[in-house]
Order: structure tokens, then C-alpha cells, then sequence
């Protein structure tokens, strides 16, 4: 069976939205940390919110971008107001129930599925224990407001599986959800 893995760009407060902050922090180390996502995933999972911006950017990026593997990689999205036919190259369109579908695409042959941002997408697939692995790369700032990965009246139990800190002081966690 597939795994969902959920990937964030976090500050230390738990802000997930703005990500254009953490440019300063990049690096060869946070670089090879999302390489190892995309050579481990053969599709995708999006909200409209971030499946928007992910579409008017990649198509206008290079190769050496990464380009080819998001312009290229099955997209799976999720929107209640989207209608499809989806423009962007390999974007198919979830209407359906969460709680049916994500356990059908999980059950297909293949890699992860990755869940890029999509906060409010994210919070849904937790409320229906479908999430196998957070990827959380945690930046040194403090935000104050935003909107959060972990909401109140969602509550999760996590295992650290792995954790890695990179020279720019951003800190990359891996979790998956502790189901005993």
C-alpha cells in the first residue's frame, strides 16, 4: 500500500502558509531533503489554494528547477469549487469523499503521495487518520499568526523517525502518526 506523506514548510509557532519566507534559509542540505521526497514520490495530492500556485509557477520553471518532475508527476486535486477538465499537464480532479477516496488511491500500485501545503487539505486527511508520514521542515522564525498545521480539535499522537539539522538553521522532522 501507497503512503501519503505530508510535506510542510513550518515555522517555530506552527505557521504553514507564506512559504516565500523561508527563501532566505535554502540550501544544498534543505535541497537534497526535497529531492529525497520527489525521488520517493510518483504522485501528487493538492488543495485548490496551493494546486493554483504550483500550476501558474512550474509550467514557467526550468528543468534545473525541478520542473520536470512537477509538471510531469500525476497531480490528484481536491476542490469543491474547481471544475475540471484541469489544465496543468496530469491533474485529475477529486470531488469525492475524502475518507473513500484517499484510502482507493493509497490501495493503487505505486510510490508516496505527496501532500505539498494544502493546509486545510491536510487538516481533512488527519481528521480521517489517512496521513502515514509528516515531513516537516521547521524554519527558525516565529510568524505569530497564520494559518497552523495542527488546529485545535485534531488531535495526533507522532513517533520521530527521523531528524536532521541543516547549517542554515532550519531543522527537518520526520513523524509518522503513532497508531497503538
Amino acid at each position: 500500500m501507497r503512503r501519503l506523506v505530508v510535506t510542510e514548510f513550518m515555522s517555530l509557532d506552527g505557521v504553514v502558509e507564506g512559504p516565500a519566507r523561508t527563501l532566505p534559509y535554502w540550501n544544498d542540505e534543505i535541497a537534497g531533503f526535497k529531492g529525497e521526497e520527489t525521488a520517493a514520490s510518483d504522485a501528487l495530492l493538492l488543495g485548490r489554494v496551493t494546486y493554483e500556485g504550483f500550476a501558474a509557477a512550474w509550467p514557467h520553471k526550468t528543468a534545473e528547477e525541478g520542473a520536470d518532475y512537477f509538471n510531469n508527476v500525476r497531480k490528484h486535486v481536491v476542490s469543491g469549487t474547481l471544475e475540471g477538465p484541469l489544465e496543468w499537464n496530469n491533474s485529475t480532479l477529486i470531488k469525492a469523499d475524502l475518507a473513500e477516496e484517499i484510502p482507493n488511491l493509497k490501495r493503487q500500485d505505486g510510490e508516496d503521495i505527496t501532500v505539498h501545503g494544502s493546509a486545510a487539505l491536510v487538516r481533512s486527511l488527519m481528521q480521517n487518520d489517512l496521513v502515514d508520514r509528516y515531513r516537516l521542515l521547521v524554519y527558525p522564525l516565529v510568524v505569530g499568526e497564520g494559518k497552523r498545521l495542527f488546529e485545535r480539535g485534531i488531535p495526533a499522537t507522532l513517533k520521530l523517525v527521523e531528524s536532521r539539522s541543516f547549517g542554515s538553521g532550519v531543522v527537518a522532522l520526520v513523524y509518522e502518526p503513532d497508531r497503538q
